[in-house]
């Protein structure tokens, strides 16, 4: 599986997904892609799509999919998105630290299993296990890593990394196409963490009618140069509603527009009925549900619920509620539109926390969300990044303003501090006091919990 993305400049995003002024000015449209052409054969023979199928097959697409193709580069400087560990190792470490507090509490007598979710280059992991080797709690428990992973391609980026861990103090590392095939065992405590994993996967965007909820799907777009022969897709495309807010209806760029369906659907009424929150949204509202989020939620609180129990951390971009337009997609840095570039560009949508709270309710306890921001700065980020500073100021001052630099992108409230969030979940799925809870979720140094 996957993990995400951050632009130089996160602070863009909003503005730009409000405006919708994408970063590619052309107005010739692209070569057709290897996924464009298999996304536009679908739609020919069986009519429009969903923007689930849609994100499947332009991600992960077995041979073409974006995270599939080695060719294409993905994170850092030369591929299409910078990620928060990518950027200072402090991030990691401050990770490590809030779950081996969590592990503290158990008595610290438990072998532990450490778990990540669309692991990236495996730089995440990397600094959690350098973090965990070094303190004397956890020295020597962590007795297996499991990677969820289903990119070959990465899976040999993430084996390159972190290859002088594999049989460090009898530790292994597995990987995994999910996370239903990570073991399980008495005795043994989970710590998971999910670092853009979940705004990867894919969703249904839905609209509430008069009629109930409706699904918005996506077809192609006319090509007027074309003879107009009659498809069993256009018998279908006819009775549909053009979506009137879709971002590719009013230029000639992509070959994809989006559609209303013209009566309710089994799968849009279940997503509208799956959370009591949708039920009081107005007409007309659209809203991105994406119930592999739900199930993969689900999965994770039962899993560290299992055995000696466990802890994990969810960090994304998103918000504690849904929203209907965030699905966007990155390429070379900027942001682009998503129906320009099928399986070269990497596409995401923003997190409803609320939804994998509803998700995770009966299996594990929920804390949070907090912004990035409050976490790390409550976690002591200024205190570590002081520390490394006064080390490498006998090197050289340039490392240490790179260090603060770093630390400062981190945290910053208008960029990534704000936009993404931490939501905390620990093992049991009991009832607690409000305050109880929050404060035996966050080993923070003293002060206000920010929100």
């Amino acid at each position: 599986m996957f993990f995400r993305r951050c632009l130089l400049h996160t602070r863009l995003v909003r503005r730009v997904l409000q405006s919708r002024q994408y970063a590619q000015s052309s107005h010739v449209v692209p070569s057709v892609t290897p996924v464009e052409k298999i996304l536009l054969d679908t739609i020919k023979v069986n009519g429009p799509v969903s923007f689930a199928t849609y994100m499947q097959l332009c991600l992960s697409h077995p041979t073409e999919g974006y995270y599939m193709n080695p060719a294409n580069a993905v994170i850092g400087a030369r591929g299409d998105f910078i990620t928060s560990p990518e950027i200072s190792q402090v991030f990691g470490e401050l990770l490590g630290i809030w779950l081996l507090s969590h592990y503290l509490t158990t008595g610290a007598k438990h072998d532990i299993q450490l778990v990540e979710l669309g692991p990236g280059r495996g730089t995440l992991m990397d600094d959690i296990l350098r973090t965990l080797s070094q303190l004397p709690h956890s020295r020597t428990s962590v007795k297996h890593v499991h990677l969820v992973e289903s990119s070959p391609a990465l899976r040999s980026v993430q084996q390159k990394k972190l290859q002088s861990w594999d049989g460090k103090n009898n530790l292994k590392i597995h990987w995994h196409d999910s996370i239903d095939d990570i073991p399980t065992a008495d005795g043994i405590y989970t710590m998971l963490v999910a670092h853009e994993f979940f705004d990867a996967l894919p969703f249904h965007l839905i609209e509430k009618t008069h009629q109930g909820w409706k699904e918005v799907l996506i077809t192609s777009t006319p090509d007027p140069a074309a003879k107009r022969i009659l498809r069993p897709s256009d018998v279908l495309t006819s009775s549909l509603d053009l979506d009137r807010s879709s971002s590719s209806t009013a230029t000639s760029k992509t070959r994809f527009r989006s559609v209303l369906a013209p009566d309710p659907s089994p799968v849009s009424t279940l997503l509208g009925a799956s959370s009591p929150r949708f039920g009081s949204l107005p007409i007309g509202a659209r809203i991105e549900v994406s119930a592999t989020s739900f199930q993969a939620a689900r999965k994770l609180g039962m899993l560290i619920s299992q055995g000696a129990g466990g802890s994990a951390l969810v960090v994304d971009y998103g918000a504690n509620h849904a929203v209907g337009n965030s699905f966007r997609a990155f390429k070379k840095h900027a942001l682009v539109d998503p129906f320009e570039f099928p399986g070269q560009a990497d596409l995401t949508a923003n997190v409803d926390f609320a939804y994998l709270a509803e998700a995770l309710a009966g299996t594990a306890k929920v804390h949070g969300p907090l912004s990035q921001r409050a976490f790390l700065l409550h976690m002591g980020i200024g205190t570590r990044v002081g520390a490394l500073q006064r080390a490498a100021s006998t090197s050289s001052k340039e490392s240490g303003d790179a260090l603060a630099a770093a630390a400062a992108r981190l945290v910053d409230a208008a960029g990534m501090g704000g936009e993404y969030k931490v939501m905390g979940v620990t093992s049991g799925g009991g009832v607690e006091k409000e305050k109880e809870k929050e404060e035996g979720a966050w080993p923070f140094i003293a002060g206000e919990i920010e929100r």
